[in-house]
């Protein structure tokens, strides 16, 4: 760290020397990490330090970044940052499936008002708990031999392995040796050495010991035996500096010798780098880049002579050669920052500026593969610039500042050698006076592909001898300038270069006194011209694999290259990588080292010459020769199949790491720690069953990848048990035999027993958790396992927990339990206020925009801060349905993908930090209705019992309604090609799932299908449905009887209206003599409520009684109004609506007959014409009517308000004020009052609608009415005549059975507007009604001048 600091100080020397600049020039502020993290391997549950120091003047933040991302120490348990700047990691956690602590970190260090540096990248990698994946096996051995103990453990803690003999610490010295796998090497072994051996693995206070094992020594008998290896050399990666033992272990008798060669020249002991251990294993210390190559051991023994191989491959970690320096700099102007750095394999040069990545742009460039040039410099690009080498075995940075000065503060007397020759000149101190004015006529004298040169003439008002002219130059439409200066005062124009073709460019020019620099000329805005003089392609372009790591490119000059060639850029990138690279070549080849193995490369060239670059090349691939996976296999697991086979499953290793193609993997497994045995797959297999294994037995197994050029690294040692007995695993296991939590205040401790069924396969247990619910995360463990710690759980929370056991089949019986993480020391923060004010608008059939206001903010509901609310949504169909949430920023969102004409809640909470709201209020919504989406259901066709003529189509309702179902539409025919507007048409009005349809042809074959419709309009057709209609008419006995069943134009079953049953209308299955008696019970019941009625209209008052009679009176022509409106008074109907007015009549002398409409449909002996205003359009709506109502048939058509029209007479009277309201018809509900005969009478009925209210306003208006009920009463009126009379018992026959069915008259509440209907054998007049009250309502008469008035509803005060 001594560099930088005398750097700094050289730079204040020289900085003292500029008089008169200390006050003006800032200085560069010292600032570097004194020490940054390593490397580490922590242990699991053990704490870790990574240290991080800074040296900075003012005092810097710290903080630190994991894999990219900062750390919230603040209210991080575990990690806290120590005061110098290092980081603390308490209690390390690492488990298979949470590995929170594991990855890359960075220290990042902040000086507000100077900017940020980034440190090196520290790995820390967590050793799990010590484990054996084989244990030491016992040996015999001949007195003098050479054996070996094993060890094995996972490779991160093979340093922690110490050897025991008969429990006393082996000293690793001499005859003793641990190799780098962690076993035990013992060479020339005495019966001092027989006894017991264990090895032990001890991390951070945890430790762990193996079986013991005995070593037996046996006699030398002097018989020869044959050399063996014990352990080979293995091929090794090492860094420079660091000691590496080649291991080479052999046994036999005569006892072998040993040498080594290094490719194949004998290494010599010297200078005790190179030095033989243990019986002959080789050690270097101290390793440089010449260590690297080929080491062959050789044994010799007797006549015979062994040897093994290995090579051994050097790293090194990225160096610099040469580090960035600081820079002082001008606006406008271009800098180099230069770095230059070597390593094994070549590092990898990255720029960083104030902790963020550099990206290569037309102002940034990454030139010579290393160097940062920056173009055309801001005020913003001041700060620190990081040089970072990295490359597979570290990485380092270098960094240097950058500092901008104002154009009046001259830079300092030694020019930074990165300031570009362009921008190198400086200016003298500036002196108080006055500034020059802007140069005149500014143009350009010359213009070409690459440069244009300008001139101009001087200031009008120089105020001084012109020192130089200052030329700024961008690109039309951006704000970074670049600057060039003119070389000697009083030159009067400049040639800027290195321009692109046919590009316009911004040029002003300002001039330099004494005092400063003068006001800036107007902007003069000129284009390149296109390219023509640069040099064409080069030929026979060529790119050739070397090695796995480099490819040789070569091409020849191009053809036609306008002038000397300068130079060549070759441009290279990885296939598939976002970013080209370029490198600056002066011949015809290049090539390229330090490339990833088995890697496809493109590569394109382009000649230079005085004009700038030519035209490139096509590109051409090559791809880097191929070498030995460099990573193991991943996610090797093991499956227990039986109790004498384990299946093998593992993927391949990561992608960029096969470094070839994998053509097969080798499965190395063992029992206990016995040498194993290999298994070979091909290269596309994935997994692989190993039988012939022992019952209840642990067997360890590795993986690794193999290309043609070897065999890669391994993967970590995985163990599993043979099963005992061969299991049921045909069925799911049963439910575990106990469950046991135990809170912490971030952890749940799970814990539980198997199930106690123990003959059916248990392969592992899921345990599902969550607050509330425990399907909110779920995670696997082994079978073995009995226990598990679930981490990072929130403090104070009610959480859920479920495990079931699993095997093949699928899950078993859960076991449930709950408990609550204890709460955390510090009080949770207040919870913020929850959103109000939270409405629902409907915007479609799936779409609603919820909105809300935030008490918490200000009046402009502004969101300034990170807040963010989170909206929850659900209908209660059906019940169980779950919360949908969105998190939104702002105060509105639009909910999509709802359901149509459903009910939908809605509520909203707001999220600011670690603060939330409690739910909002909730506000409701219903969709809008659309079309049905989906067909009715279960369309089913079958004949009607004693009708063979006649069938009954039943059905279900679509599931996808989309709103209320306001009929169907059966289609029938008996060509089921035919199209389908030649099929026959019945209507279903209303929501009925039944319909009969009659006189079909018998023995004939007819097809069915059907559609919904609401108010949206059809839904789909169903699929069709086939039916065929009995052979003959006497295939029932019954039908045989009955000749008039038979027919069915003689069906002696009458509707209510006296009429045959009408075609395609729902009968009863009741006879003739059931109606019969039916009819007759529902006589006597209206006869007995008229009399209840009557006794109680008796008992009213003496004024009611009077005014009754005056009513019937008027009824008959017997009672004359008397004009005065005083003797008026209307119903409470009429109290509250102004659009409706009761004014006085007056009688008159003269009769006129006024005819009415009415809405009651009449036969044709019911219609008595008077004029000719009865033409023939109205006998044509009303035979129409007479015929549909006769045919019972349930069209469109008879759905849209025909209103036949009745004429009544009236007396004549001259024109009166009058009572106009629109008589509003309902042909499906053509239900009528019943009123008093005579004067004496005092009871009447009324119609009791079943239908919804709707405002007065939209159904009458007194202004805009196009019906009048003119009613003028006479005292000399006749009674109405006989024939227009009909006795109660025939107002009710006049009603087709349609009407009476529920799902019709429901059908129509909803359509039409309540209407009151007036008996046509009264000639009074009639009044339009708004709402009709609930059957249940009680009626009785509010007055005696409107005897006739149905009222049906009264409206609130």
């Amino acid at each position: 760290m001594a560099e930088p600091r005398l750097r700094f100080m050289l730079l204040l020397a020289a900085l003292s020397t500029a008089t008169g600049t200390e006050s003006v020039i800032r200085t560069f502020t010292p600032f570097y990490f004194t020490v940054e993290p390593a490397d580490t391997l922590a242990i699991r549950g053990s704490s870790v330090i990574l240290n991080c120091s800074v040296f900075a003047e003012p005092s810097a933040k710290i903080e630190w970044r994991k894999d990219g991302t900062f750390l919230n120490l603040v209210s991080d348990e575990r990690r806290q940052m120590l005061p110098e700047g290092s980081l603390l990691i308490r209690s390390v956690v690492h488990s298979k499936h949470h590995k929170p602590d594991e990855g890359f970190y960075q220290c990042v260090a902040t000086i507000d008002s100077l900017g940020t540096i980034v440190s090196r990248t520290a790995k820390m990698t967590v050793a799990g708990l010590p484990r054996f994946s084989g244990q030491p096996q016992a040996v015999s051995v001949h007195q003098g031999d050479t054996t070996l103990l094993g060890c094995e453990v996972n490779g991160d803690l093979v340093p922690f392995v110490r050897w025991e003999h008969d429990r006393q610490l082996v000293v690793l010295e001499g005859r003793f040796l641990k190799l780098p796998s962690g076993t035990l090497e013992i060479g020339n072994v005495s019966d001092s050495d027989a006894g017991s051996y264990r090895c032990s693995v001890e991390t951070a206070g945890l430790s762990k010991t193996s079986e013991e094992t005995e070593l037996t020594v046996l006699p030398e008998i002097g018989a020869e035996r044959k050399m063996k290896f014990l352990q080979q050399p293995v091929p090794m990666s090492k860094v420079t500096g660091t000691t590496v033992i080649l291991p080479c272990v052999v046994s036999g008798y005569p006892t072998p010798t040993i040498h080594w060669t290094q490719n194949s020249e004998t290494i010599l002991e010297r200078f005790e780098k190179f030095t033989l251990v243990g019986s002959g294993s080789l050690q270097i210390t101290d390793m440089t880049e010449d260590d690297a190559g080929i080491y062959e051991c050789i044994a010799e023994s007797g006549n015979e002579t062994a040897d093994a191989q290995a090579e051994l491959s050097v790293q090194v970690p990225p160096h610099f050669l040469k580090r960035p320096v600081n820079i002082y700099a001008h606006e406008s102007m271009d800098i180099v920052f230069e770095c230059e750095v070597t390593g094994a394999p070549m590092p990898t040069v990255k720029w960083i500026k104030n902790g963020d990545m550099v990206i290569p742009s037309d102002y940034f460039k990454i030139v010579n593969e290393r160097n940062l040039q920056v173009l055309g410099l801001v005020k913003s690009d001041e700060g620190l610039y990081q040089c970072v080498a990295e490359n597979d075995v570290g990485n380092e940075r270098a960094s240097a500042q950058l500092i901008i000065l104002e154009h009046d503060v001259p830079i300092p007397t030694f020019p930074p050698p990165s300031l570009t020759s362009a921008t190198a000149d400086h200016l003298a101190a500036a002196t108080a006076g006055l500034l020059p004015s802007a140069p005149r006529d500014v143009m350009a004298l010359l213009v070409s592909t690459r440069f244009i040169k300008l001139t101009w003439r001087p200031p009008a008002e120089p105020n001084a001898e012109i020192l130089t002219y200052s030329v700024y130059y961008s690109r039309d439409g951006t704000n970074r300038e670049r600057v060039e200066n003119t070389s000697r005062p009083g030159d009067l124009e400049v040639t800027i270069g290195e321009l692109m073709p046919d590009v316009k460019y911004v040029f002003r020019v300002v001039a330099h006194n004494k005092h400063g620099a003068g006001e800036s000329s107007a902007p003069f805005k000129v284009a390149t011209q296109p390219e023509v003089q640069v040099p064409g392609p080069a030929q026979n372009l060529v790119a050739q694999a070397n090695s796995p790591t480099s490819i040789t490119v070569t091409w020849q000059e191009p053809h036609s290259a306008n002038g000397p060639i300068a130079n060549y850029k070759l441009y290279y990138m990885e296939t598939g990588a976002g970013s080209e690279q370029d490198v600056d070549v002066g011949s015809l080849s290049y090539t390229m080292n330090g490339l990833k193995k088995f890697t496809e490369y493109s590569f394109r060239v382009v000649a230079y010459n005085k004009h700038g670059p030519g035209v490139s090349t096509e590109e051409v691939v090559a791809t880097t020769y191929s070498g030995v996976p460099s990573a193991p296999p991943q996610n090797v697991t093991l499956e227990v199949r039986n109790s004498k086979s384990i299946v093998v499953h593992w993927q391949p290793p990561p992608p960029g790491t096969h470094n070839g193609v994998i053509t097969g993997y080798n499965i190395r497994y063992k029992k206990g720690g016995r040498r194993g045995e290999t298994d070979t797959t091909g290269g596309n297999q994935l997994s692989q069953i190993i039988d012939g294994l022992e019952r209840n037995t642990e067997y360890s197994f590795r993986v690794s990848a193999i290309t043609v050029n070897g065999t890669g690294p391994s993967s970590d040692w995985v163990s599993a048990e043979t099963f005992e007995s061969d299991l049921d695993e045909s069925r799911v296991p049963d439910k575990p035999s106990s469950l046991h939590v135990r809170p912490l205040i971030n952890n749940i401790v799970v814990s539980w027993t198997p199930p106690e069924n123990q003959n059916i396969v248990v392969r592992g247990y899921a345990i599902g958790y969550g607050i509330g619910s425990p399907h909110a995360e779920t995670i696997r463990v082994d079978y073995k396992q009995r226990y598990y710690t679930i981490e990072n759980l929130e403090p104070n929370s009610h959480y859920v927990i479920t495990l079931k056991a699993y095997n093949k089949i699928g899950e078993g019986i859960p076991l449930y339990e709950s408990t609550a993480t204890r709460p955390l020391t510090v009080p949770d923060p207040s919870p913020m206020m929850p959103p109000v004010g939270v409405q629902a608008t409907v915007l479609t059939h799936d779409t609603i925009r919820v909105t809300w206001a935030d008490s918490s903010l200000p009046k402009n509901q502004k969101i300034t801060d990170a807040r963010f609310y989170t909206v929850r949504w659900k209908t209660n169909y059906p019940a169980n349905t779950k919360y949908k949430t969105a998190d939104t920023t702002t105060l509105s969102y639009i909910v999509s993908g709802l359901k149509p004409n459903t009910l939908y809640e809605f509520s909203v909470k707001v999220t600011k930090g670690r603060r939330s709201s409690t739910w909002s209020m909730t506000a409701h919504g219903t969709t809008f209705e659309t079309v049905p989406t989906s067909p009715p259901k279960d369309l089913t066709v079958v004949s009607k019992e004693g009708k063979p003529r006649t069938i009954i189509v039943n059905w279900q309702p679509p599931s996808e309604a989309n709103g209320k179902i306001t009929g169907y539409i059966i289609y029938y025919s008996t060509d089921i090609t035919a199209e389908i507007h030649d099929w026959v048409i019945e209507p279903v009005v209303g929501d009925r799932l039944t319909h009969q349809i009659q006189d079909l042809t018998l023995d004939t074959t007819y097809y069915f299908k059907i559609q919904a419709r609401n108010s949206k309009g059809m839904g789909p057709l169903s699929e069709f449905v086939q039916f065929r209609t009995p052979k003959a008419l006497g295939s029932s006995g019954k039908l045989g009887k009955n000749p008039s069943l038979m027919d069915p134009g003689s069906d002696t079953r009458h509707s209510i209206s006296g009429h045959n049953s009408p075609h395609g209308s729902p009968t009863s299955s009741l006879d003739s003599n059931t109606m019969l008696i039916i009819i007759i019970s529902a006589g006597v019941f209206t006869i007995i409520i008229v009399v209840i009625i009557a006794l109680i209209c008796t008992r009213r008052t003496n004024y009611q009684q009077k005014k009754k009679r005056a009513a019937c009176k008027s009824a008959n022509g017997s009672h004359k109004y008397k004009g005065n409106s005083k003797d008026v008074k209307p119903p409470d109907l009429w109290i509250h609506h102004e659009r409706l007015e009761l004014k006085p009549i007056d009688k008159s002398p003269e009769p006129n007959p006024v005819m009415t409409d009415t809405p009651i449909p009449r036969n044709s002996q019911d219609i008595t014409p008077v004029e000719n205003s009865m033409d023939k359009d109205h006998q044509r709506r009303n035979s129409y009517l007479g015929r549909e109502l006769e045919d019972g048939i349930s069209t469109l058509n008879g759905r849209r308000g025909l209103r036949p029209k009745m004429m009544m007479p009236f007396d004549a009277q001259p024109p009166q004020p009058v009572i106009s309201a629109h008589p509003i018809h309902s042909l499906d509900n053509p239900h009528h009052h019943h009123l008093c005969d005579g004067p004496s009478s005092p009871t009447r009925s009324y119609l009791r609608h079943q239908i919804s209210s709707r405002p007065l306003g939209s159904s009458v208006d007194r202004a805009n009415s196009t019906e009048s009920v003119r009613n003028t009463p006479n005292s000399d009126m006749s009674p109405a005549p006989s024939s227009q009379v009909h006795p109660v018992d025939n107002i009710e026959a006049d009603v087709p059975a349609v009407s009476y069915l529920p799902g019709s008259q429901e059908e129509e509440s909803n359509r039409n507007v309540p209407t009151a209907h007036v008996r046509p054998s009264h000639p009074l007049k009639s009044f339009a009604v708004i709402a009709i009250p609930p059957a249940s309502t009680n009626y009785e008469a509010t007055s005696s001048s409107t005897p006739l008035l149905s009222q049906t509803e009264l409206r609130p005060r």
